[in-house]
C-alpha cells in the first residue's frame, strides 16, 4: 500500500510520446477566456463525431490550453488548445473535418505544476503562474515564453474541480 499511496501522491510519469489535437493555430485577438472556450468547443465536436469516421470517441482530460505571458505577467491574446487522443485512437487517430485541427505527436516533457480548484479563469492562471514562479524562486530553469493552463473537469461539476499550471522543465 505504501507504493500505491507514493505512486499517486508524488509523481506520474509518462514516458511515451502521444497524439494529441491541436486547435492548430494560435486564437489571437480576443481575451484569453473567450478564446480558449472558442477553441476547445471545436475539439470537443472533433472527439464528439465531426471527423471523418463520424467515431465519436469520448472524452480525455486534462484540456490543455497554451499560454503566452507578457513581460508584466499578463496574458497574451493568444492561445492554443489541446485534447489527448483516447488511448484506442493513438495508433489511427480519424481525421478532422474542421481543417482549422491538426493533430500532434507531443513528447514526453518534465514540468513544474501547481494544482487549484474552482472554476478556472484567466485571472486564476496568472495568479497561480505566479505563485508557481515565486515557489520555484530563480534556480530552476523553465520555459517563460510560455505555459499550460489545464482543466481536469467538465463545466457541469461544480465542486472538487481540478486545474494546473504548468511549466516545462528546460
Amino acid at each position: 500500500m505504501l507504493g500505491m499511496i507514493k505512486n499517486s501522491l508524488l509523481s506520474t510519469v509518462e514516458t511515451w510520446p502521444y497524439r494529441v489535437l491541436s486547435k492548430g493555430e494560435k486564437v489571437t485577438g480576443k481575451p484569453f477566456d473567450e478564446a480558449s472556450k472558442e477553441a476547445a468547443l471545436k475539439l470537443l465536436k472533433y472527439v464528439g463525431g465531426s471527423n471523418d469516421k463520424g467515431a465519436g470517441m469520448g472524452m480525455t482530460a486534462p484540456v490543455s490550453i497554451t499560454a503566452f505571458p507578457a513581460e508584466d505577467g499578463s496574458l497574451q491574446q493568444k492561445v492554443k488548445v489541446y485534447l489527448r487522443i483516447p488511448n484506442q485512437f493513438q495508433a489511427s487517430p480519424p481525421c478532422p473535418s474542421d481543417e482549422s485541427i491538426k493533430i500532434e505527436e507531443r513528447q514526453g516533457m518534465t514540468i513544474y505544476s501547481t494544482q487549484f480548484g474552482g472554476y478556472a479563469k484567466e485571472a486564476d492562471y496568472v495568479n497561480y503562474a505566479a505563485k508557481l514562479k515565486t515557489a520555484l524562486g530563480s534556480e530552476a530553469a523553465y520555459r517563460k515564453d510560455f505555459y499550460f493552463c489545464n482543466g481536469y473537469d467538465p463545466p457541469m461539476k461544480p465542486y472538487g474541480r481540478r486545474n494546473e499550471v504548468w511549466f516545462v522543465k528546460e
